[in-house]
């Protein structure tokens, strides 16, 4: 047996469960550090680049699937020490209006946990899914449990900005520890029992991880995809840490206000996740190099208005934001589905390695994206005013995703991957 829909919506549920914490410590959390608490952005960008950085071990996890054990144990325990790290990085806010060092210190533990946990349940997750999912479902199923992840930040970011109004820490920490108490209760009930009647694992592999690692970097498609990830989560993430504070800063948002603003992006991504899955799949639209292009110069367009409204001062920054989700959303389940496609190609019983390959350079790719814009904004703000400095790295930003549309034009042939040995000099 492989997993069927049910399955497949199931697994979908525990990735809905990882958005919903993780989008509290990268817009809600972030945002009170940098406006309420006075922090400069760079501050926040660290924590979350810590996170990131520290899912450079997907891989290993991967690759521990991938050789024997039990998944639905690393999905479960990566969710509660996720939920752990969800609710210290929100007592490590409250502590640092008081206490900013003991506060402080909670925070960069409590950032570290999170990126252990989203690594172990997140990688065993796609394994799972890339192993027992039927070749013909794995685009359907990257799909479902994509918008349902997206679903779930776009859910948790729009009501959790409406219940933190008016703010107080009290308010703040009772609403995120519901958040995580949720989401490791609901993660329990979805993989109870999931992997039972799937097909066998394979037998236990012997050879060392960094060998295995090296035979599927040695793959021209896995290490052309690779690439192409990393380019593109930098673009995708380079606003991760700076359009609350922007909306706060230039536009004047409320803590409320800004955490709605993220749920209104996230709704976006869904909306074009929701375009994709149509028109790609049922409809016969396109093929997947053409809706990543489409995504990547869309997110362009939209955040050069993005950066253009903070000059003009129109009141139309939640369309605009909107908008950018929209086509976040067609770039990334469009490759979403070609990372789910090439999982099973290659060596056998690599898909967990892969996966753990191609998410480590989105996690780098996002620590380094959401560091490197937060750290811009704060040093262009040493030399001019926030709406330009804002608009300055909103609009690297979409020359980022020029980029990455003109390398998928480079290396994507309709739904394949080419070879990468064009990609590397010296090759």
């Amino acid at each position: 047996m492989t997993l069927g829909w049910l399955a497949i919506f199931r697994l979908g549920l525990v990735q809905m469960c990882l958005g919903a914490i993780v989008v509290l410590t990268t817009s809600t959390l972030n945002r009170l550090m940098v406006v309420e608490l006075a922090l400069p952005a760079v501050l926040s960008g660290l924590m979350v680049a810590l996170h990131y950085a520290i899912q450079i071990t997907r891989p290993s996890w991967g690759y521990k699937s991938d050789t024997g054990g039990n998944r639905t144990v690393w999905i479960l325990g990566g969710m509660v020490v996720l939920a752990a790290g969800g609710f210290a990085a929100a007592l490590g806010v409250v502590l640092m209006q008081t206490a900013f060092w003991p506060g402080l210190a909670i925070s960069f533990l409590a950032y570290a946990l999170i990126g252990l946990g989203a690594g172990a349940s997140g990688t065993s997750l796609l394994a799972l899914l890339a192993t027992c999912t039927r070749p013909d479902r794995r685009a359907a199923a990257a799909t479902i449990t994509w918008l349902m992840m997206i679903f779930g930040i776009a859910l948790t970011a729009g009501v959790v900005g409406r219940l933190l109004e008016p703010y107080s820490p009290r308010l703040l920490l009772e609403i995120v520890g519901a958040v995580c108490l949720g989401a490791v209760a609901l993660t329990a009930l979805a993989v109870f029992r999931i992997e039972r009647g799937l097909v066998a694992r394979p037998e236990p592999d012997p050879t060392p991880f960094r060998e295995g690692l090296r035979e599927v970097w040695a793959e021209p498609k896995a290490r052309a995809f690779t690439l192409f990830v990393f380019l593109s989560m930098t673009a995708y993430f380079t606003q991760e840490l700076i359009l609350e504070p922007y909306a706060g800063l230039v536009f004047g948002f409320t803590p409320g206000q800004s955490t709605s603003l993220s749920g209104a992006q996230n709704g976006g991504v869904f909306l074009g996740m929701l375009a994709v899955g149509i028109g790609a799949t049922g409809l016969k639209l396109g093929d997947l190099r053409g809706w990543v292009m489409v995504g990547c110069l869309g997110s362009a367009l939209s955040l050069t208005g993005i950066a253009l409204l903070g000059q003009t001062g129109l009141p139309l920054l939640v369309p605009a934001v909107v908008l950018m989700g929209v086509f976040n959303g067609m770039f990334a389940v469009a490759a979403i589905g070609s990372m789910m496609a090439l999982a099973g190609e290659g060596r056998g019983a690599r898909e967990g390695t892969r996966m753990g390959l191609w998410g480590a350079a989105q996690a780098v790719a996002a620590g380094f994206g959401g560091l490197a814009g937060a750290a811009a904004a704060d040093l262009l703000r040493l030399w001019t005013d926030a709406p330009s400095a804002f608009g300055l790295v909103f609009l690297a930003e979409a020359g980022l995703f020029v980029a990455a549309a003109l390398m998928a034009l480079r290396i994507m042939d309709g739904g394949r991957v080419m070879p990468a040995t064009r990609l590397v000099p010296g090759e």
